[in-house]
């Protein structure tokens, strides 16, 4: 993941990011956890990539006391510790979502939500084709992405956190179209739904795409 994560938004300041969402950034994460979940047997093996401080881990394990998360961030990984200790289940590993240690069909489910395939900063096809590597014959990798009608939403939840000394002031002239861009050096793109088909040409893998709550978009891979 990006540096930024590691040295600015991480931990409590991540943690703080999601405490002052507005009710409709609220919603828009509840549908989010709640459409993963859906697709979570109990039971099931789950990965996480880019866990930060545990927030959907937490939820996560009320489906299946199977999962582990991982991060780049040293602070995240200790935050989540502290932030799940009272839970059972679950693991955390710092480690990068390109280069995953783990074994071949390893898990059930590969999760990377809350736009992740941004928030890493690398090849987007790396990051799909490390998490097809560790899921299973039937199982699932699930990327998410912000819908192209939350614009507003999202811009003003990125002013909010800027406002607080979270991220660096927004750069209005850079930010659009989908990507916002801070002065600190913060930048965050959507993916699109095309965006997603190239990545799945190139992995060679049928995708689905799916909307919820006007304000996610999902692209689940099944492994044949």
């Amino acid at each position: 993941m990006n540096n930024y994560y590691a040295k600015n938004l991480f931990s409590d300041r991540l943690e703080k990011c999601y405490s002052i969402a507005s009710p409709r950034i609220q919603q828009y994460l509840d549908a989010e956890i709640d459409y993963v979940l859906s697709k979570v047997k109990p039971g099931a093996g789950v990965l996480e990539l880019g866990c930060g401080y545990g927030r959907a881990m937490e939820q996560l394990l009320e489906k299946t006391k199977n999962v582990i998360g991982i991060d780049s961030s040293p602070n995240s990984i200790a935050h989540a510790k502290k932030y799940l200790k009272d839970k059972s289940g679950w693991q955390v590993q710092l480690m990068d979502a390109i280069d995953l240690r783990f074994d071949d069909a390893y898990f059930d489910v590969v999760v990377c939500i809350q736009n992740g395939l941004s928030a890493f900063h690398e090849n987007p096809v790396r990051i799909m084709s490390e998490a097809l590597r560790v899921t299973r014959r039937g199982g699932l990798a699930l990327f998410s992405t912000y819908a192209e009608q939350f614009w507003n939403e999202r811009l003003k939840w990125f002013r909010d956190q800027a406002a607080h000394g979270l991220v660096g002031e927004i750069d209005e002239e850079k930010t659009g179209n989908g990507m916002i861009v801070c002065k600190d050096g913060f930048t965050a793109r959507t993916f699109s739904k095309g965006d997603f088909h190239q990545c799945a040409n190139i992995v060679e893998m049928d995708i689905n795409l799916i909307e919820i709550d006007k304000s996610v978009l999902f692209c689940e891979i099944y492994k044949n």
